[in-house]
Parts: C-alpha cells; sequence; structure tokens
C-alpha cells in the first residue's frame, strides 16, 4: 500500500501498476501517525495511531464504505445524505472474476425510501418501503429474530440498514451474485459441517419479481394465474401477458368528491413508493381526508405500523404489489369508483357506524321515555294507594295496588 497524491493505492508488485485507489476522508499528509487495522468486524480501518481504534469519526478511510459483493454485520447499507455518497452491494461478474456484474442491492431514496434490487439501472426486486417494523414486502423479517437484529435509519444526514449478529460467535454475511438463480443470500457459517448454510434468498418466487403483474395487479402464489386484478379493476389487455396490468373498472371524477371512496386491502406488499408523500405526525384519518381531497392520490396507509401512526400517499399507477397468505404484509386503501365500494369498504363501515349510532340513540331516548312514565306512574300511586312489590322466581315486577 502506497499513498500518492492523497489517495492510497495498492500496486501490482512487478510493474507497479495502480490495480486499486481511494480516497481518505481528510489528506493523509496531516496524519502524524496512519495506522493501516484490520478490526474483528472484517473492517480494514486507516485511522490515526492517536485516536481511539474505535471511533469511527476518527478513520480516514474504511472499507466497509466501499462494499462489493458482500454485507456483513455492522456494516451500513444506504447513503449519507450530506456528501451524496452511496453504499451498495454490487455483485461480480462471476465467481472469480471481481469486475462488478449486472446486480446490485441498495436503498432507494424517495419519500419512503425502500430496499431495491437492480438488473443494470432497471429495477428487478423490491422489498418495499420500511413500516416501522421491516421492509413490508418481508413478512418474514421480525424483530424477535433470535439470530440477528436490525435496523432501519432514515434521517436529515443518513439513510441506511445494518444488521448485528446477537451472538458474536456465530458469522452470517449477505451476498449479492449472479451465477445462479437466487440473486441474494443471507449465509450462516456451519461450524460442524465447515460450510456456509443459505438461510434465505432473494428473489424467493416469481411474485418478488418487480412489477410482474402490472399496474394495479396482485401476485399471489398459488393461483393461477398468479396475477390478479385488484377488486374494482379488470386487465387491460391479454390474460397471457399481465406486464400491462389493470385498468379501473369505472373511472371516478375528479369534481365529485362523493363519487369514490377507498376499499382496504389487507396482507399485501406496499407498492413501489417513487411517488409517494409522507407525513409523519398525521393519523389515519387525516390521512384518507388529504387523500381524498386530492384528485391524483390513488392510496393510502400509515408509514408507521409499529405505533399505527404517520401518512404515506401514493400517487400513479400502485406497481408491484403481492399478496401474503400467512398473516403478513400491510393493509393499503386504494382509491376507487363509489359504485365498486363493497361490504370491506370505509364507506360502508361508515354507514354501518352511522346506523348503529342513531339507533343506539334512539333506544336510549325510548328507555329514558319508558323510566319517566314509570317514575310519574310511581309518584301518582304514591299519592293514591299504595305499592306491593312481588318478586317472581324469574323477574321482579312491580304492581301497584289501589285501596279505596
Amino acid at each position: 500500500m502506497h499513498v500518492r497524491t492523497g489517495h492510497i493505492v495498492f500496486l501490482e508488485q512487478s510493474t507497479s501498476t495502480v490495480v486499486w485507489s481511494a480516497k481518505p476522508n481528510k489528506p493523509i499528509e496531516q496524519i502524524s501517525t496512519p495506522i493501516l487495522q484490520l478490526l474483528d468486524t472484517g473492517n480494514l480501518v486507516l485511522r490515526d495511531g492517536k485516536d481511539d481504534e474505535n471511533s469511527e469519526e476518527s478513520y480516514l478511510w474504511q472499507s466497509f464504505d466501499c462494499p462489493t459483493d458482500t454485507l456483513l454485520p455492522g456494516m451500513k447499507l444506504g447513503w449519507d445524505l450530506r456528501t451524496g455518497f452511496e453504499r451498495r452491494i454490487v455483485s461480480w461478474k462471476s465467481s472469480d472474476d471481481p469486475y462488478p456484474g449486472d446486480f446490485s442491492w441498495g436503498i432507494a431514496l424517495c419519500n419512503y425510501p425502500e430496499s431495491m434490487m437492480w438488473v443494470g439501472s432497471e429495477k428487478y426486486c423490491r422489498n418495499g418501503p420500511w413500516n416501522g417494523i421491516r421492509f413490508s414486502g418481508s413478512p418474514e423479517l421480525k424483530p424477535e429474530n433470535p439470530l440477528f437484529s436490525y435496523e432501519f435509519v432514515s434521517s436529515k444526514y443518513e439513510v441506511y440498514y445494518i444488521f448485528h449478529l446477537r451472538n458474536e460467535s456465530e458469522k452470517s454475511r449477505v451476498v449479492v451474485n449472479q451465477s445462479n438463480g437466487n440473486v441474494r443470500n443471507r449465509f450462516f457459517w456451519n461450524s460442524e459441517a465447515r460450510r456456509w448454510d443459505v438461510f434465505t434468498t432473494v428473489p424467493r418466487d416469481n411474485c418478488d419479481r418487480y412489477g410482474l403483474c402490472g399496474p394495479y395487479g396482485n401476485c399471489i402464489i398459488g393461483e393461477s394465474p398468479a396475477c390478479q386484478c385488484l377488486k374494482g379493476f379488470k386487465p387491460k389487455g391479454n390474460l397471457m401477458e399481465w406486464s400491462q396490468g389493470c385498468v379501473r373498472n369505472k373511472q371516478f371524477s375528479c369534481q365529485d368528491k362523493d363519487s369514490s371512496g377507498f376499499v382496504r386491502f389487507k396482507g399485501l406488499k406496499l407498492p413501489d413508493a417513487t411517488y409517494t408523500w409522507v407525513n409523519a405526525s398525521l393519523n389515519l384519518k387525516e390521512c384518507r381526508a388529504k387523500c381524498l381531497s386530492n384528485c391524483s392520490c390513488t392510496a393510502y396507509t400509515n408509514s408507521d405500523i409499529k405505533g399505527g401512526s404517520g401518512c404515506v400517499m401514493w400517487f400513479g399507477d400502485l406497481i408491484d404489489i403481492r399478496q401474503f397468505q400467512d398473516g403478513g404484509g400491510q393493509d393499503l386503501h386504494v382509491r376507487m369508483h363509489a359504485s365498486e365500494i363493497g361490504g370491506n369498504s370505509e364507506r360502508m363501515v361508515e354507514k354501518v357506524v352511522v346506523v348503529i349510532v342513531v339507533v343506539l340513540i334512539i333506544l336510549c331516548g325510548l328507555v329514558l321515555l319508558a323510566h319517566r312514565i314509570r317514575k310519574v306512574k310511581t309518584r301518582k300511586g304514591l299519592e293514591e294507594g299504595k305499592i306491593l312489590i312481588i318478586k317472581d322466581p324469574c323477574k321482579t315486577v312491580s304492581i301497584i295496588l289501589n285501596y279505596m
């Protein structure tokens, strides 16, 4: 390793040809005792010998900022918004050629950031946006996972995903490759068999392929065909070519607020979040009103299911939806014409609630009226005669007896 014009460079020994270089965070010339150190985490760092080796701020350069095809525990996947620097995992060209391949995995920056895989510049597979507990397209990712913990940070300075092993004696890595059908694999080291065992794979099935069912199409494993239109929509074209997706059975009018409402769909991977708007302070009722007031809003839901708070709204077509049958996924409230709204709609729920409230008010009024009449009769009976209480085995009744 050498330092040339402020860069760290590795040279081919026989020809002194530069085979790799990196620019430190600050000029190396200003450092009195630079130290190159391989940490137990696998992170190769260049730091000032006078600084704390555990302080990330003291690193002049670290290999965790230059990932290749592997994500290790403690490595950030995402963006430093202050510098515009992105950490993305990129496949090797082949198993024995580390030149960058076609597949990559990172965090897609938008108002509602999400985990995404690309092939070249095209979207290939999407885990969905972060919903406060996990990525919406990864219901198997649970906080109580006994093997590793994880977190997603989204602030004005950084947006990244990171995981840590619960047991430091364990070894795990996530690898992006293009040498087999499973492009992204999470491995755990099997110490007894001395091999890397696959823990999870992405994509899991065809429904993980980006946009397989087109706009407003819902991919359901186990159905034939797997692509189905959301309720209130119909196939746009050839049933054998689902990439065209679905269109509305009936278009609602922007001039008539009562011409549209929302239907709640449960257990979905949320749609592509490229065209979204997020407000963390709104509740679900306020979110509905906000969406209804904007004719371009096509769907809404909570941005954080952990606390049932926040508002995220979609604009434009809803793309890359899939149904989870095992209780995973998330609710999504989709806008459609009032005539398409059935028993599972919010409008129907509102009507039922109104009817129940009205009936309860009437019943309460009748009970109060009966109570009032009874009091009047009782008072009259006391004035005119006596009251004899007879207890029946099944009920108690009051009989007013008048004595002359």
